[in-house]
């Protein structure tokens, strides 16, 4: 029986077949001796090992025969329609790289390439990996129909590649292995953009392009060879060249990265099948990204990556990996909240549909929920003997602690006990601050403890008279919830905490966390405690620049230490690079700081090319909804054309890949009103799945954690964007944070979108948002 091996390539699936291809390979992994399958040479090609097979009339698998004992291996290149297959087949070449031994399919000619970037229809997703669109046309302002003289906005700089000193081509090539030719035009580029335009964009082999990027962004070819594992030799002493090529794919590590083992097994290849390009995720990933998810370490790791550089797919790797390492482990996957804890569970499923999920903390298998209802399951696991937890963190006994506190308590609190409060001061804003960063981690029951406290970070100085006033209304609010019957989730976190570190038996092995930057210091502590320390206790995946809950918190101040366990991922498999070089704007001119209190820098890029954002400002709401209605038009993808002609017009490939992001539920409502006036149908999401049929409108944190290949931010002005920060005039450092967040908001939407971006605002725009030398931004 053939082994079948896939090949990773963009775009070598076309979804209209996927049936038939799933019955050609069916039936070549019983024999290719199959009347009907047609396995065929290709007269002329570079390659004598490549054949095409018939799916049907109009289309061909194109492939690999290595002949390596008895039976055959076919690396399964792709399926498109009869005239494109012979036209690749002629021009691809299966081989190993002389310097380093990594198996390469390469695309000789370029024009194969380019065809190779039609991305196939996607679905909002948590996971990266699409392919540029044509640029549309900047629209214009629809009430004129002349083009709007902007407000102007500041220019961010395109910036030089940050090669390592002295790096020449020809250590390109002997170090690495890199095609000398492809070595000497990334040198010669002068802009990271134009890297990524000119040079990246057209590189004959994958790895080589991304391995060119990490050196782009100032990694020694020490740091790629280690990132690549390139630093691995695998010796292979087979002397003819088919064995040699399957030994390869199987053994070295970085050919896991573009290959895929199928062997004979008809249930993984359904599955690759059905998933089609949006499931390469599932069954590729760069080797710096398979060693964090498959390693194993002393103690708890911290991951750390922007928007798109593929954090969530390594900790669903992890999970799956320490899963099926001893199937009696308790690992929980968590993230911050419900609906991201939903799609961890959904896509873990697609990873591996046999990895058992435990329905309870405790069980083996796989546990996925949000943060807080895994605060819920324990508290309520406690039973009765809550009470000592409760009392430690909250002062007084008591076991009813379950039902959550409304927020209205802190503001009954001040009006009950804080007339000694500083007007000022007296704001729930500033309140539930003190609380959540100052009370709660420290364990503070008394007033004699809070006067005392180091208050590190919190912008306002208070001396022991306004501690005092302060705790006066803490106690307040303490002796409502205790009343009540009620705790808020940082309550729930901290007694959750508490309880477990009192237990002789921890109810997790493993813990793997993402979006760990949105998480109080409470949450972090009660994670801490879920799991005993030890090896691979702790698997944290963070992105300071996507903070947009809660404040700035340091692992070291809730018992985690990660030091010299921390790695972080820079490149970006989502967004096309001129989308990230405009979103990374949103980030200059702040200072960040990640899970350690370390500066964190905002370097990253991407392989992928397209459009340039496009920017549209409008005189009124009225002419900003018009301008909408029209870019959601010209987006919609046209019923009688098929994907690729839709692609070459610059709309979408389904409807639902489209998403109209604002900054809150009410602009969400009044935007889906506004459109269907213009006759512009758009589906509302709230807390539900997105579903299929029409483009989504969402709220710009709603939106976190999913991608769609059209992105329109909506209502990007002054007094809106960001939001009125008024509440937090009492510390200077709150307001800062809070500014941050914003910024962050703003980044996070930018990122959904992979391929296409535009922006719209009315009256002034928003101090936030950038301008760069690739923005479309019409003049007069």
């Amino acid at each position: 029986m053939p082994t079948l091996i896939w090949s990773k390539v963009k775009d070598g699936l076309d979804p209209a077949v996927k049936k038939k291809a799933y019955a050609f390979l069916e039936k070549l992994q019983e024999s290719d001796k199959l009347p009907g399958l047609h396995i065929e040479p290709i007269v002329g090609s570079v390659d004598p090992r490549v054949r095409t097979g018939r799916v049907d009339d109009k289309f061909r698998c194109v492939m690999f025969k290595l002949v390596a004992g008895d039976e055959p291996f076919y690396v399964i290149h792709g399926v498109w329609s009869h005239d494109k297959a012979n036209a690749i087949a002629q021009q691809v070449r299966l081989s190993m790289n002389p310097i380093n031994g990594v198996p390469e399919v390469e695309r000789v000619l370029e024009e194969i390439q380019a065809t190779a970037r039609t991305p196939a229809p996607p679905e909002p997703t948590a996971l990266p990996d699409a392919a540029a669109t044509p640029e549309p046309t900047a629209p214009l302002d629809p009430a004129s129909a002349e083009p709007v003289d902007p407000a102007p906005l500041p220019v961010v700089v395109a910036s030089p590649p940050r090669w390592p000193a002295g790096l020449t081509a020809d250590a390109l090539h002997r170090e690495l292995g890199i095609d000398p030719q492809l070595a000497e035009a990334a040198l010669a580029a002068s802009t990271e953009d134009a890297l990524v335009d000119d040079v990246i964009s057209r590189a004959r082999v994958e790895w080589q392009a991304d391995a060119l990027l990490e050196l782009a962004t100032g990694s020694s070819i020490a740091d790629v060879k280690v990132s690549f594992r390139l630093d691995e030799p695998v010796a292979i002493d087979k002397t003819d060249d088919d064995t040699q090529l399957v030994e390869s794919i199987n053994r070295h590590p970085a050919a896991q990265s573009s290959f895929h083992w199928l062997g004979t097994d008809n249930a993984e290849l359904r599955r690759v099948i059905e998933a089609g390009d949006l499931g390469a995720w599932r069954l590729f990933l760069h080797p710096e990204q398979r060693r964090y998810a498959e390693g194993s370490r002393n103690g708890a790791f911290r991951l750390s990556g922007g928007a798109g550089t593929g954090k969530t797919v390594v900790a669903l790797h992890r999970a799956r990996f320490l899963a099926a390492q001893n199937p009696q482990a308790r690992i929980l996957l968590s993230t911050f909240t419900r609906n991201l804890a939903d799609d961890l569970a959904a896509n873990l499923r697609k990873l591996d549909e046999t990895t058992t999920l435990a329905a309870r903390p405790g069980e083996p298998g796989v546990f996925v929920r949000g943060v807080d209802q895994v605060t819920w399951a324990v508290v309520q696991r406690a039973g009765d003997d809550i009470a000592d937890a409760v009392e430690a963190v909250l002062g007084a006994r008591r076991t009813e602690v379950l039902k959550r506190s409304p927020d209205r308590l802190w503001d009954e609190a001040i009006d009950d006990a804080g007339a000694a409060l500083p007007r000022e001061l007296a704001t729930r804003t500033f309140l539930e601050a003190e609380y959540t960063q100052v009370v709660l981690p420290n364990r503070i029951t008394d007033p004699r403890k809070y006067v005392r406290v180091r208050r590190a970070g919190r912008g306002v100085a208070l001396d022991r008279a306004k501690r005092v006033a302060v705790w006066n209304v803490i106690d307040a609010y303490r002796a409502k919830a205790h009343a009540a019957g009620t705790t808020n989730f940082d309550e729930k976190a901290a007694i959750a905490a508490q309880w477990l570190e009192s237990q002789d038996e921890r109810p997790f092995d493993h813990v793997v966390v993402d979006e760990a930057q949105d998480l109080t210091a409470s949450h972090l502590r009660f994670l801490r405690a879920l799991v005993a320390e030890g090896a691979d206790d702790l698997f944290i995946c963070e992105d300071s620049h996507q903070r947009i809950y809660g404040q700035k918190v340091t692992l070291s101040h809730c018992g985690i230490n990660v030091r010299g366990r921390a790695r972080r991922l820079t490149l970006n498999y989502r967004t096309t690079q001129q989308n990230l070089s405009w979103a990374m704007g949103i980030l200059s001119g702040a200072n960040w700081t990640d899970l350690e209190g370390e500066t964190e820098a905002h370097t990253y890029h991407s392989a992928r090319t397209g459009p340039v954002p496009i920017l549209i400002p409008a005189a009124t709401v009225t002419d900003e909804f018009d301008a909408a209605a029209q870019l959601l038009r010209d987006w919609l993808p046209h019923p009688d054309s098929d994907p690729a002609q839709n692609q070459s017009a610059g709309r979408a490939p389904e409807a639902h890949s489209i998403a109209v992001l604002v900054r809150d539920k009410y602009r969400r409502e009044t935007l889906v009103a506004a459109l269907a006036e213009r006759g512009v149908t758009v589906r509302s999401v709230d807390r539900e799945t997105p579903r299929p049929g029409f483009p989504l409108a969402m709220t710009m944190h709603r939106a976190k954690g999913l991608e769609f290949t059209h992105v329109l931010l909506l209502g990007v002005q002054e007094g809106s964007v960001p939001k009125s920060l008024r509440e937090y005039d009492t510390s200077e450092a709150d307001k800062a944070d809070a500014l941050l967040r914003e910024r962050a908001l703003v980044y996070v939407a930018a990122t959904r979108a992979r391929d296409v971006l535009a922006v719209t605002w009315s009256g002034k725009p928003s101090q936030l948002l950038p301008v760069t030398s690739g923005a479309s931004l019409p003049s007069s």
